[in-house]
């Protein structure tokens, strides 16, 4: 089963970004006054890309065979049988047999600091009310061990686990082994740049 992750609040700004752009541009192009109106359009083609290359096309691909990390401008796919190890910080990193040893840094999820105190706050047992009479309801011991259980976990962390134990169970599979690691460029990520440096190029010889 195919899953992607990618940042939910970087994906939607991204679309509005887009949503933005294609109003502006239907407007320039109605109302085109040379010069000016292919500046305006050449800044909102650079700054689309940049938009593209950092919110849209990031993502963590998890398919049947392998691990796909799309970050700005390559495109990384690892079988699961290459994966030596999975680390957790801010960033998901992937530790791979590839010749010596390589790291896949995965671009999204990413925890922030913020993100990874408040998971460790959900995961504190909670705190009655002072008074004669309990305002919190008792907590059984296995509802007690899932919120330690869960104490600090981020969403990087869970997909981080999903990764292991795809790995592992690709690893503990008889005649399965590790296949090479094959890295591309981004190529979609570098057409739209060529195309907003054409239009970069058009308004500055444009009279």
């Amino acid at each position: 089963m195919k899953q992607t992750y990618r940042s939910r609040s970087a994906f939607v700004m991204a679309w509005l970004w887009l949503a933005f752009v294609a109003f502006n541009v239907y407007d320039l192009i109605n109302k085109y006054t040379g010069k000016a109106s292919m500046v305006a359009l050449a800044v909102l083609a650079v700054l689309t890309v940049v938009v593209y290359v950092v919110a849209l096309r990031p993502a963590t691909v998890l398919t049947e065979h392998e691990l796909v990390g799309r970050n700005p401008l390559r495109t990384i796919r690892v079988p699961w049988a290459a994966i030596d190890d999975v680390t957790v910080s801010h960033a998901i990193s992937v530790h791979h047999g590839d010749g010596d040893g390589g790291v896949l840094r995965l671009w999204t999820p990413m925890s922030s600091a913020r993100e990874r105190a408040k998971a460790q706050r959900r995961g504190m047992p909670s705190q009655g009310r002072r008074g004669r009479f309990a305002t919190e309801p008792t907590v059984s011991r296995a509802e007690q061990a899932a919120q330690e259980a869960l104490a600090g976990r981020t969403h990087a962390d869970w997909v981080g686990d999903q990764i292991r134990e795809r790995a592992e169970a690709a690893r503990r599979r008889t005649g399965e082994q590790p296949v090479e690691v094959r890295t591309t460029w981004a190529y979609d990520a570098i057409a739209a740049a060529a195309a907003a440096l054409a239009l970069v190029i058009a308004a500055i010889v444009v009279p």
